[in-house]
C-alpha cells in the first residue's frame, strides 16, 4: 500500500490514542456529515413538493398542447392530429374549443359567473385529462338528451350556485351560457336579444379549486356554435408516454408547424410563473443548506492546520529520509480527502435511511394536513442530486486542505528538529 495514504490514515486516527487534535478533526467531519444530510433532504423535500404540484396540475394540463396564435382558430384539426400522432412518445391527442362565457343561472342570478368553456371531444378527452375520471357525482356525458346538451361543471362551482345532478325525485340543474359575441348582440340589438343556450347538468367534477370554479365542459360542437367557431377548433392536446419528453415533442411540433400559425406549449410553460417560483424556492433553500457544508468543510483548514503543527518533527524526519515536498503536500491532501469522504458518506447514508422511511412511513406530518391533499412531507429522491452533493462536499474538503497542506510542505527539516529539540 502506498505510504502515503497509510501516514495520512495514522494521522486522520491513532488507534493508540485520542487527541484533541482528532477530536476536532472527528467534529469537523461530523459538521461535513450533517450540512450533507440537511441538504440532500431539504432538496429531496423540495423536489417532492413540485413533483406533487406537477403530478395534480397535469391531471387538468395535457403534456403538450398546440395553440392556434388566432383568436378564430384553425381548421382541418384530423390532419394536425394525425401529424402529432406520428411523433415518438405522443399516445393521445385531442382537439378543444376554448373561450369565456357567462354562465347565468336563473335560480340565483346575483352569482352568475364568468368561467372558461372547454369544447371536448368525450371519447377522446380521457387520453389526455383525467376530469373523466375524476366525476364523483353523475356522468361526463355532454351529449344531447331530448334536445337539450349536458355541461359538466366542478363541484365547488356548483355548489356556490346550488347546482345539481339528476337524482331520484329531482330533476338536473340547468344553466345558459352566454359568449362574448352574445353579449354583443345583446347590446347592439335593443328589439331582438341573443337566445341563451341552456345546458343540462350532468355530471360534478372534482379536481382543485383553480380549475374548480372556472372551468366547465361541453361537447366540442356545442363550443363551436356557442363561440361562432364553424368547423374550427382553438388547439390541440397531447398525451405522452413519459411526461420528460415533452420538451423534445416541443421541438419536433415547431420544426413542422407554421409558427405564425401555431404555439406550442409544454406543461412547464403552461404554469410557467408558478413552476418558476418553485423552483427559485428550492434552490434558494438549498442555497442556506448549502452554507453548512460550506462552514463545515472549512473549518478542516483549522483541525488539518493543528495536524501539521504537531506532525511537524514527523514531517522534518519524512523530508530527511528524501519525501519531497511533494509528496508531503499530497499527504495532508489525502487527509482532507478522507475526511470528505468519510463526512459526506455518512451524511449521504443518513439522509437517505431518513427520506425512505418518510416515503414508506410518513414520519414528519404537515400540519393542518386535514385541509391539504396530502398528509406527510412528500419526498423525491434524485440520484443526480446523491452524486452532486457527494461530489461537490468531498471537492470542498479537499480545497480545505490545500492550505494546511501547503503549510506542511514548507516546513524546514533542521527547523523542525530544532523546534522539538
Amino acid at each position: 500500500m502506498d505510504y502515503r495514504f497509510l501516514i495520512a490514515r495514522r494521522y486522520l486516527a491513532s488507534p493508540k490514542r485520542v487527541s484533541l487534535i482528532s477530536t476536532i478533526t472527528g467534529i469537523s467531519m461530523a459538521g461535513v456529515g450533517l450540512g450533507v444530510a440537511a441538504l440532500l433532504v431539504v432538496l429531496s423535500v423540495m423536489n417532492g413538493f413540485f413533483d406533487f404540484v406537477r403530478d395534480m396540475l397535469v391531471s387538468f394540463d395535457p403534456h403538450v398542447r398546440i395553440v392556434s396564435t388566432s383568436e378564430r382558430g384553425f381548421a382541418h384539426a384530423d390532419s394536425l392530429r394525425d401529424v402529432a400522432l406520428s411523433l415518438p412518445h405522443v399516445e393521445h391527442a385531442a382537439p378543444y374549443v376554448e373561450g369565456k362565457a357567462l354562465l347565468v343561472h336563473e335560480g340565483l342570478a346575483e352569482v352568475n359567473k364568468v368561467v372558461i368553456v372547454r369544447g371536448v371531444e368525450a371519447a377522446t378527452l380521457s387520453g389526455v385529462s383525467r376530469v373523466v375520471e375524476r366525476t364523483r357525482l353523475g356522468t361526463f356525458d355532454l351529449g344531447r338528451h331530448d334536445g337539450r346538451p349536458g355541461i359538466v361543471v366542478g363541484q365547488r362551482l356548483a355548489q356556490r350556485l346550488g347546482l345539481a345532478v339528476a337524482e331520484a325525485g329531482r330533476p338536473a340543474g340547468e344553466v345558459g351560457l352566454l359568449s362574448a359575441p352574445a353579449i354583443e348582440r345583446l347590446f347592439t340589438r335593443v328589439f331582438s336579444g341573443p337566445q341563451l343556450p341552456r345546458f343540462e347538468v350532468r355530471g360534478l367534477y372534482e379536481l382543485e379549486a383553480v380549475y374548480d370554479e372556472n372551468h366547465v365542459f361541453i361537447a366540442l360542437d356545442e363550443a363551436r356554435r356557442l363561440f361562432r367557431m364553424g368547423d374550427r377548433v382553438s388547439g390541440l392536446e397531447l398525451r405522452l408516454d413519459d411526461l420528460d419528453r415533452a420538451g423534445a415533442v416541443k421541438a419536433q411540433l415547431e420544426a413542422r408547424l407554421d409558427p405564425e400559425r401555431f404555439t406550442v406549449l409544454t406543461w412547464y410553460d403552461l404554469q410557467r410563473s408558478l413552476y418558476d417560483v418553485m423552483l427559485l424556492e428550492k434552490w434558494g433553500a438549498s442555497l442556506i443548506m448549502a452554507l453548512i457544508v460550506i462552514v463545515a468543510a472549512f473549518s478542516i483548514v483549522g483541525s488539518l492546520t493543528m495536524v501539521v503543527i504537531e506532525k511537524r518533527r514527523d514531517v522534518g524526519a519524512l523530508q530527511a529520509m528524501g519525501v519531497s515536498r511533494r509528496n508531503i503536500r499530497r499527504i495532508f491532501l489525502l487527509e482532507g480527502l478522507f475526511i470528505g469522504v468519510i463526512g459526506t458518506g455518512a451524511g449521504l447514508a443518513l439522509a437517505l435511511v431518513l427520506l425512505v422511511l418518510q416515503q414508506q412511513f410518513g414520519l414528519v406530518r404537515l400540519p393542518g394536513a386535514g385541509s391539504f391533499l396530502i398528509e406527510a412531507y412528500p419526498v423525491a429522491i434524485r440520484a443526480l442530486d446523491v452524486v452532486l452533493i457527494g461530489l461537490v462536499s468531498v471537492a470542498l474538503c479537499v480545497v480545505a486542505s490545500l492550505y494546511p497542506a501547503r503549510r506542511a510542505a514548507a516546513i524546514e527539516p533542521a527547523r523542525a528538529v530544532q523546534l522539538d529539540g
